[in-house]
């Protein structure tokens, strides 16, 4: 039995929607004012919250601003109830993320349709698709119909990059959004030695260079194949036109481009106040957990010895030199670009 929350302030109203959604099957919880409301979305987490407009103590726009900020409520469909005198100032609440909008006095079937149908998106929308290619379209044909999008030809702008082949560069604008369907990608920026610093590492089912995207923007930094790769372009437009058109999908979307985001964040304080034993170990861990594979027992990568130091912030020559201590330790072999590592723990827990 889905589960909604009805935040009206109007008794009468409250009582008689109340009435309707129960008649109609769903547990229903009700709010008096916009505050209670917002903590009971808080506490009870519903499926869908129906909301008025114009309350006392919080408005029905201050209740959404609230449960936009909270990672646990943000995704809830949430529909407005509103007077035809505030039809005018929907669209501000449509702009700050709404789903739909039901307009005073309304009858059964038009507020249970409205319903059903955020219901049946916001259900779409919580599908577990795979990080392939395959997955990617699934997804988007399931957003695209939302709105009736229209849905993306990522096959048409596939493309093969050679190893250490530029994908795009510093300064240039976005075309698009960068998704990874095979190989190994690395973002990086340089100095005006051209000294390198690789920003992030990227594997198959990534999505790379959206923040020129969202921010509208030149790139700051450039992208590198690893190794082989096949990458799909979303082309500018089509992105903007996902996510921009459609609260869901948006939110969706972006929770998928962004999962990487504060993972940058803890790295660039860990460049600054780690040794350079505890970075190198670092940059190791950071391989073994961006692309081991399941049915490895060890791990190995092959990589050069200036990228893993670009990766560490140091120099290409202390790295090699702690590689070696390493390796006399027990903690990685190596083959020639071929890196190896024996004792993962060891590596997670090293001493600053």
């Amino acid at each position: 039995m889905k589960k909604i929350l009805l935040i009206e302030d109007n008794k009468d109203m409250r009582e008689n929607t109340a009435e309707i959604l129960q008649l109609a099957n769903f547990q229903t919880i009700t709010a008096k004012n916009g505050k209670e409301g917002v903590e009971l979305a808080q506490k009870e987490k519903p499926d869908l919250i129906i909301c008025d407009i114009m309350m006392p103590i919080l408005d029905g726009y201050g209740v959404l601003h609230m449960l936009s900020k909270n990672e646990e409520t943000a995704g809830i469909p949430f529909i407005f109830l509103t007077a035809k005198a505030e039809r005018t100032d929907f669209r501000k609440g449509m702009e700050m993320g709404a789903d739909d909008y039901v307009t005073k006095p309304f009858d059964d079937i038009e507020l249970l349709n409205a319903i059903e149908s955020r219901l049946k998106k916001s259900e779409i929308l919580k599908k577990e698709f795979t990080k392939n290619l395959e997955g990617i379209n699934a997804f988007i044909s399931d957003a695209g119909g939302l709105d009736d999008l229209k849905k993306l030809t990522l096959d048409d702008e596939i493309r093969s990059y050679k190893k250490k082949e530029i994908i795009y560069q510093d300064g240039h604008y976005p075309r698009g959004l960068y998704f990874i369907s095979k190989g190994k990608v690395k973002t990086y920026k340089k100095n005006e030695d051209g000294k390198e610093f690789i920003t992030e590492l990227y594997n198959e089912g990534d999505f790379f260079g959206y923040m020129a995207l969202l921010e509208e923007t030149k790139y700051n930094d450039s992208a590198m194949a690893l190794e082989d790769a096949e990458i799909c372009l979303i082309p500018k437009t089509d992105f903007f036109k996902l996510v921009y058109k459609n609260a869901e999908v948006s939110r969706k979307f972006l929770k998928l481009i962004a999962d990487n985001l504060k993972e940058k964040e803890e790295k660039l304080i860990r460049l600054a106040y780690n040794s350079v034993r505890k970075r190198v170990a670092e940059a190791l861990t950071t391989l073994y957990n961006k692309y081991k594979k399941e049915a490895e027992k060890n791990f190995t990568i092959s990589i050069s010895r200036e990228d893993l130091a670009n990766i560490a912030g140091t120099a290409t020559e202390t790295t090699i030199r702690t590689l070696s201590d390493f390796k006399e330790e027990g903690l990685i072999d190596m083959k020639g670009s071929a890196i190896t590592v024996t004792n993962y723990a060891k590596l997670v827990g090293m001493r600053n």
